[in-house]
């Protein structure tokens, strides 16, 4: 129950940021797939209520934009999941199974809370890294997302610190988010310890 109260809290949090943000936008309504009846399930069916930005097209752009990295670099780091994903920062990257082959499905109201991993620049393979599984992708906005073998890569605004990994196997706007490791594959094992799955 310490896990998913913590889980919950952490992406009940991210979202009333993300509405607070954009609230006071009259810009029109989402262009993105959440809706007013989106809601984020959690792995044991208790669900949190999302709330969307008044603009999900602006709130998504500047999220992006926010998230953009002028010096980007995926690396790898080794914690309670195993080897796993993290950015120049340290920070926690993520696939999304809703997702196909080089296009992001996330957009409006997701990107909001799952902020693309977007760059100005061309990715740095750190130690550890397949460099030919590490390229971009253009999204909708124009801006550049960082793909690994294939799969776009995101963050989690519910992971507030590098080691945080909120996000892990959480069914949010239509499917399940998972870490992934230095091969290119999610990762869905358990935590080999009881820190939360951080690092």
């Amino acid at each position: 129950m310490r896990r998913h109260t913590r889980t919950v809290t952490a992406l009940a949090s991210a979202l009333l940021l993300a509405t607070a943000a954009a609230g006071c936008s009259d810009n029109g309504g989402d262009h993105g797939s959440a809706s007013g009846s989106d809601r984020a399930e959690q792995p044991n069916n208790h669900e949190v209520d999302v709330v969307p930005a008044a603009s999900s097209s602006a709130s998504a752009s500047a999220s992006s934009s926010a998230s953009a990295s002028s010096s980007p670099k995926v690396d790898v780091k080794n914690g309670s999941f195993g080897k796993m994903l993290v950015d120049e920062k340290g920070r926690s990257l993520y696939q999304f199974d809703k997702d196909t082959t080089n296009k992001s499905m996330c957009s409006g109201s997701c990107a909001t809370a799952w902020p693309p991993f977007t760059v100005t620049a061309k990715p740095v393979a750190g130690s550890g890294i397949k460099a030919n599984l590490l390229k971009t992708i253009k999204r909708s906005d124009g801006s550049e997302q960082v793909t690994y073998n294939g799969r776009p890569l995101y963050r989690f605004e519910g992971d507030k610190k590098p080691g945080d990994i909120n996000g892990q196997d959480i069914n949010a706007f239509g499917a399940k988010w998972f870490i992934m490791n230095p091969d290119g594959k999610k990762v869905t094992t358990a935590p080999q310890n009881n820190n939360g799955g951080g690092y």
